[in-house]
């Protein structure tokens, strides 16, 4: 063999060092950002969680679905009555979901001009906004879900690129916070999707296989985008934010810390990001302790005892080294390996089901 695409690398570790594979979780746990990928029955879903001790399933995009394949995932817009119907209604203690409202849009980018908007009047869009999202939490809703297009993909009606903290948006948070709803907000992604795709760049093989992901031309730089959360989270004191995959800043823990201890109304989750926090396993150890009353549970994959397992290893044991699920790997083999953290007794359960019992109004385990 004189060469070895990277795409094939995928070497086996020699290291003789002991493992310790969970079972179960030590706690009851809430996962507490997820997605329904696909239509996946309920009773199906709930085999895996009873087999892995998963209480509390949340889909966090209640009134989408996503679809996935080899191509990675797709986004569908549909009613949040459909999941309620399905998952909420027969299952109320195993199921819970937030809702998207109006911001699931994928259809058109331009995100105040809609069938009965066509005026594309911000005023109109945002009332619309609230009305759909009070309907859902009628329907049992537990909160707001918003994505990364805010930022990097929604327009004004004049084409340019809306702000995270565009004040016309103000009335949606405010709302939230009154109805006592969080707000989970996706802001920016790995710092790498904002670099040149080039050899020096560690998410490379991720970006070569989803090359949509990466935002090296975005019209906000990722550090102007973090800025902007920061500033609406700041205006909203009486909302409660939940910053999605450590917000989105996992490379850089001193920078997470120093937004907590600005922003007390914010939490992260540590939903997909397992990867980074396990190849800083000291950092990440002192920062989960430290804020352990502002870390929730998550995983945003599919609901399979292996991939729970992964999470609950690194959470809860010392292992070196270790696979991790990935989505380049199908949930199987990874970039790097990484290291168990080894947490103690008292922060694994407010991680796993204690912070999410107190963030998400009316969940139970």
């Amino acid at each position: 063999m004189k060469e070895l695409l990277l795409s094939e690398f995928k070497p086996r570790s020699l290291l003789k060092v002991p493992e310790h594979l969970p079972e179960r979780a030590r706690f009851p746990v809430i996962d507490a950002h997820n997605h329904l990928f696909g239509d996946v029955p309920p009773e199906e879903m709930i085999g895996v969680m009873d087999e892995v001790g998963v209480a509390l399933f949340v889909n966090v995009t209640g009134n989408t679905r996503l679809p996935f394949d080899e191509k990675g995932y797709t986004i569908e817009r549909r009613d949040f009555r459909v999941y309620a119907e399905r998952y909420l209604a027969p299952f109320p203690r195993r199921f819970a979901a937030l809702t998207m409202s109006d911001f699931a849009r994928w259809d058109d980018f331009t995100l105040f001009r809609t069938p009965d908007n066509p005026e594309g009047r911000p005023e109109r869009w945002v009332e619309s906004c609230i009305a759909h999202l009070e309907e859902d939490v009628d329907l049992g809703a537990r909160g707001l879900k918003v994505t990364k297009e805010l930022g990097l993909r929604f327009l004004d009606t004049d084409g340019s690129m809306l702000k995270i903290d565009d004040q016309r948006l103000f009335p949606v948070w405010r709302r939230a916070g009154e109805l006592g709803l969080p707000v989970l907000i996706h802001t920016s992604d790995p710092a790498a999707f904002f670099l040149p795709l080039d050899e020096t760049n560690e998410h490379a093989p991720t970006l070569l296989e989803f090359i949509s992901w990466g935002y090296p031309d975005a019209p906000y730089g990722r550090q102007e985008l973090l800025e902007q959360r920061d500033r609406m989270i700041a205006a909203h004191p009486g909302t409660q934010f939940i910053c999605a995959h450590v917000a989105n800043n996992v490379e850089d823990l001193a920078a997470v810390s120093r937004f907590l201890d600005s922003h007390p109304n914010a939490v992260v989750d540590l939903s997909a990001r397992i990867d980074e926090l396990g190849r800083q396993p000291y950092t990440a150890r002192e920062f989960m302790i430290r804020y352990q009353d502002r870390v929730l549970f998550g995983t945003d994959m599919p609901v399979r005892p292996d991939i729970y397992r992964a999470y609950f290893r690194f959470l809860e044991t010392r292992d070196e080294y270790m696979e991790y699920p990935d989505y380049i790997g199908r949930w199987g083999h990874c970039r790097w390996r990484i290291y168990g953290l080894g947490l103690p007794d008292q922060v694994l359960e407010k991680i796993y089901n204690k912070n999410a019992l107190r963030i998400i109004p009316g969940v139970e385990v």
